[in-house]
């Protein structure tokens, strides 16, 4: 008689899920980065982590996944994102995020937001419950006000911080990606890529823009296949960097390309995009990836980028620096 052992059959079709998180490439100016500050970085980092992961394990899908661990990081004011969102040129805040289901190759995204707690769920219904995929301005805050979205007071998205930096460099042209206006600056985004037990895979980003910002500047965040992209043929993206250089490169449908033309793994094509061809044209920062097997890159080239990664295999990191 002959016993099969079924325990061994489960385990090995089943998919390994897992996680990545960023909270912007580059870091903080060397002097602004305090132990204490570093340890609450990484606190809030493993917490978008969780809440994402805990989706995942349960055996909920990967944009449920992204959602949720990018409104954790948007309800923090460490973040250029939702609560932490910088200051433009006239004292407001404008806000931007997409999100992208790998499997379904549906899309929403929005810009130029104000008020709204959480941008990433905007886009999400703007996925779900639009025929459209991308709103930006007056008509994204109807289509908010119709989804009875609150639009938060002012001072919900006051950070300290946020608003010397801006007086410091107000009335002038410049402007800032967050931190600092040198290379080393932290680019103010947060993201989220998941593959989850069923092999599909999810991105999402979401950002406050840069300080002192004019003009209507949209960056590369809520633009689908230059900040963010999600295709269960290939991987899931989720940029931080230069936004400029992201969208001119197309950044994020380019990883995707070399996956699916060039045969490159997900860590190969990111590391391309990243180290060689991004440089190439003048911009910096990095990204996070995952493909439907759950393998993870996170490649960057400034000094470092806020980042996490978790999986079922026991994987569990957090880190800023390179």
């Amino acid at each position: 008689m002959q016993f099969v052992n079924f325990d061994r059959i489960y385990i090995h079709t089943m998919n390994t899920f897992s996680i990545a998180i960023h909270g912007g490439a580059g870091t903080l100016v060397k002097g602004m980065m305090t132990p204490e500050k570093e340890v609450a970085y990484k606190e809030a980092l493993q917490v978008a982590l969780d809440s994402g992961y805990s989706i995942l394990e349960k055996g909920g899908n990967a944009v449920d996944a992204v959602e949720i661990a990018v409104k954790v990081l948007e309800d923090s004011p460490l973040f250029n994102a939702g609560k932490g969102a910088v200051f433009t040129a006239i004292e407001t805040h404008e806000m931007d995020a997409s999100i992208m289901d790998g499997k379904t190759l549906e899309a929403g995204a929005v810009s130029l937001i104000t008020g709204i707690k959480n941008p990433v769920s905007l886009a999400r219904d703007v996925m779900e419950k639009s025929e459209h995929v991308f709103l930006a301005g007056e008509g994204a805050m109807q289509f908010a006000k119709v989804n009875n979205f609150n639009v938060e007071n002012p001072d919900y998205f006051y950070d300290e911080l946020r608003h010397q930096q801006w007086i410091s460099i107000k009335d002038t042209d410049k402007f800032q990606l967050d931190h600092t206006e040198k290379k080393d600056s932290k680019f103010g985004t947060v993201g989220a890529v998941a593959c989850d037990k069923n092999g599909n895979i999810a991105a999402a980003t979401s950002t406050g823009g840069m300080t002192n910002k004019r003009y209507g500047r949209v960056g590369d965040s809520p633009m689908i296949g230059a900040g963010n992209y999600a295709n269960n043929k290939t991987c899931a993206i989720s940029c931080t960097g230069s936004g400029e250089f992201f969208i001119r490169g197309v950044v994020a449908y380019d990883v995707s390309c070399l996956m699916e033309y060039k045969g490159l793994s997900v860590k190969e094509a990111a590391n391309e995009v990243i180290q060689k061809r991004i440089l190439e044209i003048g911009g910096d920062g990095g990204l996070i990836a995952v493909d439907t097997q759950g393998n993870i890159a996170l490649p960057f080239n400034t000094e470092g980028m806020y980042r996490g990664s978790k999986n079922s295999k026991g994987l569990n990191e957090v880190s800023i620096y390179g």
